[in-house]
């Protein structure tokens, strides 16, 4: 779901950056600094998750897990991809410096609602459980793309085509996505039950 640079407006970025730093600083002060382990746990799996790349015209799309950040990470899921955002930028020029506050609020918001929103369906028996997550993989996704497309979209008109072609052609994804966090979290529901019963970032 990385933008590339050069694409966005001036506005844009400006908007994409100041409601980063505002969530960043939300997840820094809400997040409970004896379970950071966690939280570099799931910045670095993002990391892995999102380095396999599908180009879908200025944009590409790729697994987010942010679902599953957000369930177990709530706001701390904002520092955590902003970490992993910039460091693939640094490293692999993946999206970019200028546009790394777009990018990433462009996949932390969705991943905060997500889990805010889905979180206390954890709590209602195993099949509610079970589809919460899938939602929360699924919706994740899909809201992380709509907003990605709404930003190409607001920056430029001409990316009205690519910006539907990149919500449908991230709909395996989002499939994909919802069945990894569903059995993610099934799992950790019977092993490690006590880490969807804290939220990290919300304490």
């Amino acid at each position: 779901m990385h933008i590339s640079e050069g694409i966005l407006t001036g506005p844009v970025l400006l908007g994409g950056g100041a409601l980063t730093i505002l969530g960043t600083a939300i997840g820094l002060k809400r997040l409970n600094y004896d379970r950071i382990m966690t939280v570099a746990l799931l910045a670095s799996t993002f990391f892995v998750a999102s380095l396999v790349h599908v180009p879908i015209g200025p944009v590409s799309a790729h697994l987010l897990l942010g679902g599953l950040m957000g369930i177990i990470l709530g706001w701390a899921a904002f520092p955590a991809i902003l970490i992993a955002l910039l460091l693939q930028a640094l490293f692999f020029q993946y999206g970019g410096l200028l546009v790394l506050g777009v990018n990433t609020f462009n996949m932390a918001a969705p991943a905060v609602i997500c889990g805010l929103v889905l979180r206390p369906w954890l709590q209602r028996g195993r099949k509610r459980q079970l589809t919460a997550a899938f939602v929360a993989g699924f919706g994740s996704l899909l809201l992380s793309a709509v907003l990605t497309a709404g930003t190409l979209w607001v920056s430029d008109r001409g990316f009205a085509q690519a910006a539907g072609l990149l919500v449908a052609g991230n709909i395996p994804i989002m499939l994909i996505e919802g069945c990894i966090t569903l059995f993610i979290i099934g799992f950790l529901a019977r092993v490690q039950p006590e880490i969807l019963a804290f939220t990290i970032g919300d304490k």
